[in-house]
């Protein structure tokens, strides 16, 4: 075989090569802890995959999986991308207490304004403090905060004083101390379990922002809603949509742009639109029950009560080698940065 022929042979096996790692596929199993009602994967991740879909000409597919249906328990799931038993998961990395300490600064109380904000200030700090720290293990397609936290009660709350001994629903760490501070006694739990504590009494309320309730009905298990007044919200929650590394690094270079395309900050603007345009849908099918708005005073004694709430943050901070103090200035700044 001459020399030129051999080159011709070599030069069509390179392009037969790259021409089949070009039109390689991938599937991206994306793993949670909500319904299919549930806004984030109503309106956030059906739209997000098919927006992937359509950007990679269908090359990339997001195949969603709800309810645990993979299983294991919602605290398992970020460690189901590290470990890579999904390709990614949508998942509060509240749920592993502890874990993700410096990323909590967005659900100490009062602290969020609005979703939108928020949660590109959440990216903001993920992308260019965590990305490399707290979040090493996976790689962070988008993160975002929900709407503002609301009581849900089966007695009304008006006032302080009124959630002495009840036995509240929070989801993360920061939250079940800031019911304890309110005087409630807090039970920890996700967000599933809400439906069957309350009917067995387990639970007199839940805290959970409007645009939940109506994937678990809770408009229709209790009949009061307590919110906040001013332009601060009782608490938020974050949200991280993580992808295992090896399955994001096995990708073709070209798919990759792709994805990176479609996620990160714009895809966390759109996750807070999302949770704030879900907040409205869920206020409104509470119509005919009470909801309670507390005035700025009541509100800023529920501020001046959550103060312990941030002494003990701070504290932790510094015995974990970072400043609190600074680190709250920080989320206050991209927050504003963000507006």
């Amino acid at each position: 075989m001459n020399r030129i022929l051999k080159t011709s042979l070599a030069t069509l096996a390179l392009a037969t090569a790259a021409s089949f790692a070009q039109a390689q596929d991938v599937t991206i199993r994306v793993h949670h802890f909500m319904s299919q009602k549930a806004p984030l994967h109503s309106k956030f991740l059906v739209p997000f995959a098919e927006s992937v879909a359509a950007a990679s000409d269908g090359r990339i597919k997001i195949e969603l999986y709800d309810s645990m249906s993979l299983g294991g328990r919602p605290g398992d799931l970020y460690d189901q991308a590290v470990d890579g038993a999904v390709e990614a998961v949508l998942t509060l990395p509240g749920y592993t207490s502890g874990r993700f300490n410096r990323a909590e600064v967005f659900e100490l109380p009062f602290i969020m304004q609005d979703s939108v904000a928020t949660s590109q200030a959440l990216y903001d700090l993920i992308e260019s403090d965590l990305q490399d720290g707290e979040f090493e293990e996976t790689k962070i397609l988008a993160s975002w905060v929900h709407g503002p936290g609301v009581i849900h009660s089966e007695d009304p709350v008006t006032k302080l004083e009124d959630l002495a001994g009840k036995e509240m629903r929070g989801p993360t760490r920061l939250v079940t101390d800031l019911l304890g501070e309110l005087g409630a006694t807090p039970v920890g739990m996700p967000l599933p379990k809400i439906p069957e504590n309350l009917s067995k009494g387990v639970i007199s309320g839940a805290v959970v922002p409007w645009e939940v309730t109506p994937s678990i009905k809770l408009a229709e298990l209790v009949n009061n809603h307590t919110e906040v007044g001013g332009d601060r919200a009782l608490y938020t929650a974050a949200f991280v949509l993580a992808m295992n590394w090896d399955a994001y690094e096995a990708m073709p270079e070209d798919l990759q742009a792709i994805l990176n395309a479609e996620t990160g900050k714009a895809l966390s603007r759109f996750a807070g639109t999302v949770m704030a345009e879900a907040d409205i849908f869920g206020r409104s099918k509470a119509e005919g029950n009470n909801i309670i708005q507390l005035d700025e005073a009541e509100s800023a004694r529920w501020i001046a009560a959550s103060q312990p709430v941030y002494d003990r943050w701070i504290a932790r901070a510094k015995e974990q080698g970072f400043d609190g103090e600074a680190a709250i200035a920080r989320a206050k700044e991209l927050i504003l940065a963000n507006q």
